[in-house]
């Protein structure tokens, strides 16, 4: 497990990235597997998730998870949600209520995590490349700023991702981010006619660019 330094100085919210250690699921899917979607035993994913609300301290129907779509969408957990065992399409999950814990799942995609220090409101946010060219992160912030909240007491956390040295990517792929933004050049790196992104400095440029300061990245590669 891995805490943030940012968000440890904070004694009334819990958070951790979860590795693949200290799950009950075997074969190929041997480790803390919480993928509600996969071909793992049911009864094994949801061993793995009463470790999750174990380890950070919330009950099981208080344990929110998404159906990753890949997308721009997010969802804000108010007083009036009604607490069920549907899962909602979406990427991004935004609450200010108490003993409630939002979760995604990633693999070599950026995990998010933010707290806004001053209004309360938590966030935990699935950002691939298709979420962050589609820019959920940006929405995000300037739904939190119609809400109230102010840049300086907003701090975002970039878990463990795919590196850029491990991230390959085609020639295509380089155009469209390109064609969003010329300056986008500056998240690629060329080596030995390869191209190569850099998904943690895209998204940390999206929150500089947006004038967040307090921004952390977790330096683990997940390739």
């Amino acid at each position: 497990m891995i805490v943030s330094k940012s968000l440890k100085k904070f004694n009334n919210i819990k958070h951790l990235f979860f590795n693949k250690s200290g799950g009950v699921s075997s074969g190929i899917y041997k480790s803390l597997n919480c993928g509600i979607g996969s071909n793992d035993k049911k009864k094994n994913v949801l061993k793995n998730l009463a470790i999750v609300c174990k380890k950070i301290g919330c009950k099981k129907k208080k344990l929110l998870k998404l159906n990753q779509i890949h997308s721009n969408k997010f969802i804000f957990i108010g007083k009036n949600y009604k607490f069920n065992k549907k899962r909602i399409k979406a990427d991004g999950l935004i609450t200010n209520l108490r003993n409630v814990a939002i979760s995604i799942l990633t693999a070599d995609c950026a995990p998010i995590l933010f707290y806004d220090s001053k209004k309360k409101i938590i966030g935990a946010v699935h950002v691939g490349w298709k979420g962050a060219y589609k820019k959920i992160l940006i929405i995000i912030v300037k739904y939190l700023l119609k809400k109230g909240s102010d840049l300086k007491n907003l701090y975002f956390v970039i878990g463990p991702s795919i590196y850029q040295k491990n991230y390959e990517v085609g020639p295509e792929f380089k155009k469209k981010f390109l064609t969003q933004d010329k300056k986008n050049k500056k998240y690629f790196l060329y080596l030995r006619n390869r191209i190569f992104f850099s998904l943690n400095s895209y998204i940390e440029g999206q929150l500089e660019d947006l004038g967040i300061k307090n921004i952390e990245i977790i330096k683990k590669d997940t390739y």
